[in-house]
């Protein structure tokens, strides 16, 4: 699997929550078109308004550009299916702390996202080898554990499971070092 391929990369966030945001707004600051998928209708969309507003503040304080602004929020998509990001290089999930649910999600991405897709969980206490458990391709989940606030917290724990690939593992630590 080629580590550069996540260079610039089209990716998918799952889950709008504080997290997800956070995720989204680091990737599309580093130049990643990001889609933003939650389960909750209109959950996206109405985090990327919060979003907005709270950058915003931010050409207020003089600590942003309102052109730097308008290009970071240009990258990022809310989707209303997950099927509408099929074609992304990386799927970050940040959904609820339940083992049943990530597995699930992740089965289900499996049948969308392409074989060279790399699938990251934020998870900050599940296992990323149970999670992996009945995936058609476990070695490409790997553990991408943000901290909150993630645009602050310039902190990246990457996680391997037991059948992670290490070419998986070392371009998402490249990428997060990059972030």
């Amino acid at each position: 699997m080629s580590t550069h391929h996540l260079n610039q990369a089209p990716i998918l966030v799952v889950g709008a929550g504080i997290m997800g945001m956070g995720i989204a707004q680091v990737a599309a600051q580093a130049g990643h078109p990001v889609s933003v998928y939650d389960t909750r209708a209109d959950a996206a969309t109405q985090a990327k308004q919060k979003l907005a507003d709270s950058l915003a503040a931010l050409v207020t304080k003089g600590k942003m550009t309102a052109d730097g602004v308008q290009t970071l929020l240009a990258r990022i998509t809310p989707v209303a299916q997950l099927s509408d990001a099929a074609q992304v290089s990386l799927v970050v999930e940040a959904i609820v702390e339940n083992l049943a649910a990530k597995r699930s999600l992740f089965q289900e991405l499996e049948t969308l996202v392409s074989a060279q897709c790399v699938l990251a969980t934020n998870t900050s206490s599940i296992s990323v080898t149970a999670i992996a458990n009945g995936l058609k391709h476990p070695e490409r989940l790997v553990g991408m554990h943000f901290f909150n606030p993630v645009p602050l917290m310039k902190l990246v724990e990457v996680v391997s499971g037991l059948q992670t690939d290490a070419s998986v593992a070392k371009a998402i630590f490249e990428l997060a070092e990059r972030w």
